[in-house]
């Protein structure tokens, strides 16, 4: 799946993901590829997200908001906004 990241300032993360998780308004939760379209708020927390292949490209150009654990999972903390999944893209409006 193609995963987008926005804030208000810029688009900080466009990349194919196997695996999503955010934290939900009613509790965490994880999109996969094909999942079912969904709209939902988020509220503080991270995502977390599980790169489709190890792109040394894309870790070398993301800012210090992103936290890496091992090579292929990403964290990057939101205070809260809404995500959109819808064929196979997710969009993240975080502020």
């Amino acid at each position: 799946m193609y995963l987008e990241i926005v804030t208000p300032e810029a688009v900080v993360f466009e990349a194919d993901v196997d695996a999503v998780k955010v934290p939900g308004t009613d509790g965490e939760f994880q999109m996969l590829n094909n999942h079912a379209p969904i709209v939902s708020t988020l509220t503080e927390g991270d995502v977390k997200i599980d790169l489709s292949a190890v792109n040394n490209e894309l870790l070398d150009k993301l800012s210090d908001k992103f936290r890496k654990e091992g090579q292929k999972t990403l964290y990057y903390s939101i205070k809260g906004g809404t995500l959109e999944m819808k064929d196979n893209k997710a969009i993240i409006l975080a502020d």
